[in-house]
């Protein structure tokens, strides 16, 4: 894998002439869908507001969706414990209301309702957040943990990758049992050949990336 020294800024540039390309633009319909993965601790909504910020530049309507919203509530996270691996890597995050709420309204010919978070995993309540009208021409940024291999119909897939020793380094101490799940996640899904860019973050202040394949 090929490594190219960027600056976050540069790099949202660059992906938002991407998206922003008449050969990728969406049908008349359509609206655009871009996944930012990455563990917590390599702060995926930091590139997902900078993505953000440079399509409304460009005139487009944008939609940023953090997967933390869309967290099952405690009783069933914590069902088999509060450090277990298993359910952290498929029951912490409640694929199905992403699927419904995110996803199926942003498709072609879809309403463009989306609901932007559904639960508060702070006061483990229902956020009761009002759904947000994307319109057709629309990017949708979803980010957050574990979000390749599931298939979401990404347009654009980003996979922000930290070393095993600086995902343990930028980790709450009391949430650092979370590396044995995203080691699996390394070796069942194998994130970096899956996304169309990875993003080498291990010291954040100087990124580097691999391009957009195929680009």
């Amino acid at each position: 894998m090929q490594w190219e020294a960027i600056t976050w800024q540069r790099m949202a540039e660059r992906l938002a002439g991407h998206l922003d390309d008449p050969g990728n633009a969406p049908g008349p319909d359509g609206r655009q869908r871009v996944g930012i993965d990455g563990a917590p601790a390599a702060d995926t909504g930091t590139l997902a507001g900078r993505l953000a910020e440079e399509l409304r530049l460009r005139g487009r309507s944008v939609l940023v969706v953090p997967t933390a919203g869309f967290l099952r509530p405690a009783s069933l996270r914590f069902e088999f414990g509060r450090q277990d691996v298993d359910a952290y890597l498929d029951g912490w995050y409640d694929t199905a209301a992403l699927w419904r709420e995110v996803f199926g309204p942003s498709d072609p010919g879809g309403t463009g309702r989306v609901l932007p978070d559904l639960w508060d995993p702070v006061t483990d309540r229902a956020t009761r957040s009002p759904y947000v009208e994307l319109p057709a021409g629309g990017v949708l940024l979803v980010h957050g943990p574990l979000l390749l291999g599931r298939w979401f119909p990404f347009d654009l897939s980003v996979h922000v990758r930290l070393s095993a020793g600086a995902l343990a380094r930028r980790t709450e101490e009391s949430e650092r049992w979370t590396g044995a799940a995203f080691a699996r996640y390394e070796a069942e899904v194998d994130p970096a050949s899956v996304a169309d860019v990875v993003v080498r973050a291990d010291d954040p202040r100087h990124p580097a990336w691999t391009g957009i394949r195929g680009n």
